[in-house]
């Protein structure tokens, strides 16, 4: 439980050190005097969310320190599981709150994080605040009422994590059938590169160069041939024609039967004679040519067919050989891994539909649970309203199916009727102020019977009350006081005077600042407080004999209600 509360430069509060009792504490005071600091201090030692606006102005830092005694076994199991010490079953959290922003937070004067700070918080006390009873306005909040009763956390949290398993892998399936479809022109794409290139089985990068040097040949050879042997006939003749070699004979027997007569014929004689060798010489080398010119009709066509395959599948990509040849390594490893989506997203729905199944049975499991623990709650609601003067009071949870969703497929909503004879509706339509007041008493009153949380703290749980039901609302704290502390923020004299620990909240102004004191009252003082909620500003005799005689009544008071 909550022993001490130590705070310092907290908003208007400079320096307060407070004392509580091990059952019922009450906070009274003037609207705007603090309390709702107060209740943020506490909240900040338990390592909720605060803003670097709560440190007092121009102060550095706001430190707020709480005492705890007697701790649960959750809180010690806790503190084990976090690695803290703990002796002589006492427990002290600091929370530094600096100017700039930042914050620090410490346990048993070891330092800890925000984040063990409120899983510890967690185990000590359940503050309900002011704001609280929002949560009846709506529905889809109330499946969680049902499964706090039900202590039906661990079950929940199986089957989310079942369900995230199940959504991720859904997500997965997603992913890859959208990238599988954006990839699907691209597998054609590749599909079409691999059958145009793998059908011409090129294995030379230099193979164009080498067929059309072979094709020029073979496709000028018939040229060639005709040529080379016209040449040939006119050196060396044939037999309709004289070729050049004949000719050259005929002139040299003709100059050489005149040499005689004119000496210089035989220079011209010598020389045709070494042009003769020549023309024969060059005769036998046409000769040879010819012969090595091999005409192939069938080799002629393939290079002919194999030149413009090439020729048209480099046009087609826009590379040489052998950057196709590289492409065609790259594209068939690619064209192997989109491939693989397919296999992967098989696998994967595969593993959806398991998860789906299991998903389905264990929603089916905790819905069951939700329906018998649902049927409890509404039971005991119904006894915690009729001693909260709502006898008439009709609640159940309305319980329909729907989908999978990460809290199962259970959809519940708190129901009502307030008066004989009216029909059950939502309860966020037709549940006054007050009447919500009561009910999230009611529902925290339950609730708390099946946890071990030592400190309950109530801010303004009067909203919209007065008289008998304020009484019983007073009534019903000061009983839930004997198993459990009870801290409770009031502006109603009928729940103030049940408490055994009052506190008073005042603020004052000096030297231009603001400051809030916190006070715990005598019998004398609490007379007079008691009076100021009574009457306001102007305290009569009256008020003040009406004050003290509510103060001694009460535990007659106390016992008569909890008798009826």
């Amino acid at each position: 439980m909550l022993c001490e509360l130590y705070i310092e430069n907290l908003a208007v509060i400079e320096k307060a050190e407070i004392p509580f009792t091990e059952s019922f504490n009450v906070f009274t005071g003037e609207t705007g005097a603090g309390k709702s600091i107060l209740i943020g201090g506490i909240n900040a030692v338990l390592g909720k969310r605060v803003s670097k606006d709560i440190v007092r102005s121009g102060c550095d830092k706001a430190v707020v320190t709480a005492m705890f005694r007697h701790l649960t076994d959750s809180t010690r199991s806790k503190l084990s599981e976090l690695g803290i010490d703990c002796e002589d079953d006492e427990l002290m959290i600091t929370r530094e709150i600096l100017a700039d922003g930042g914050s620090s937070a410490r346990i048993n004067s070891k330092t800890a994080t925000a984040a063990a700070v409120r899983e510890i918080g967690d185990t000590l006390i359940d503050i309900h605040g002011q704001h609280d009873n929002r949560i009846l306005m709506y529905p889809e909040k109330h499946i969680e009422i049902v499964d706090s009763y039900g202590g039906l956390h661990t079950y929940l949290d199986d089957y989310r994590n079942s369900f995230r398993d199940l959504q991720s892998t859904a997500r997965k399936i997603k992913e890859l059938t959208a990238l599988e479809k954006e990839k699907q022109q691209r597998s054609e794409f590749l599909s079409q590169f691999l059958n145009d290139v793998g059908e011409l089985e090129i294995e030379d990068e230099n193979e164009d160069t080498e067929v059309d040097n072979e094709f020029a040949v073979a496709n000028n050879s018939s040229l060639l041939a005709e040529v080379i042997s016209r040449s040939h006939i006119a050196v060396t003749g044939d037999e309709n024609n004289s070729g050049m070699t004949e000719t050259i004979d005929t002139v040299i027997g003709e100059l050489s039967s005149y040499s005689d007569i004119m000496p210089k014929l035989e220079q011209l004689v010598n020389r045709f004679e070494a042009a003769k060798i020549e023309l024969t010489d060059l005769g036998d080398e046409l000769s040879h040519l010819l012969d090595s010119i091999d005409i192939d009709e069938k080799r002629l066509e393939y290079l002919s067919d194999r030149r413009e395959k090439l020729y048209n599948i480099k046009k087609r990509y826009s590379c040489t050989l052998g950057e196709l040849m590289a492409r065609y390594d790259s594209y068939s490893k690619e064209a192997g891994e989109i491939a693989g989506y397919s296999k992967e997203i098989g696998e994967l729905t595969e593993r959806k539909n398991t998860l789906l199944m299991e998903v389905s049975e264990k929603a089916e499991k905790l819905s069951a649970l939700r329906a018998e623990a649902s049927e409890r709650l509404t039971g005991k609601i119904s006894d915690e309203l009729k001693f909260l003067d709502m006898p008439n009071v009709r609640i159940a949870f309305e319980h329909s199916r729907g989908k999978l969703t990460l809290t199962g497929m259970d959809v519940m909503e708190l129901m009502i009727s307030v008066n004989p004879g009216e029909p059950m509706k939502p309860i966020a339509k037709i549940a006054s102020g007050g009447e919500l007041s009561r009910i999230m008493l009611a529902i925290k009153n339950v609730i708390a019977e099946n946890e071990d949380i030592p400190t309950m703290i109530f801010d303004e749980v009067d909203t919209g009350v007065s008289g008998r039901a304020a009484q019983k609302i007073g009534v019903k704290l000061r009983q839930v006081s004997k198993s459990r502390q009870v801290l409770c923020v009031t502006h109603l004299s009928q729940i103030a005077v049940m408490a055994d620990n009052h506190l008073l909240i005042e603020k004052s102004n000096s030297d231009d600042k603001t400051y809030t004191d916190v006070t715990r009252l005598d019998t004398e003082q609490r007379v007079s407080e008691i009076a100021r909620i009574l009457g306001g500003e102007h305290i009569t005799q009256t008020t003040l004999d009406n004050a003290a005689e509510q103060l001694a009544s009460r535990e007659k008071i106390y016992n008569e209600i909890l008798v009826k």
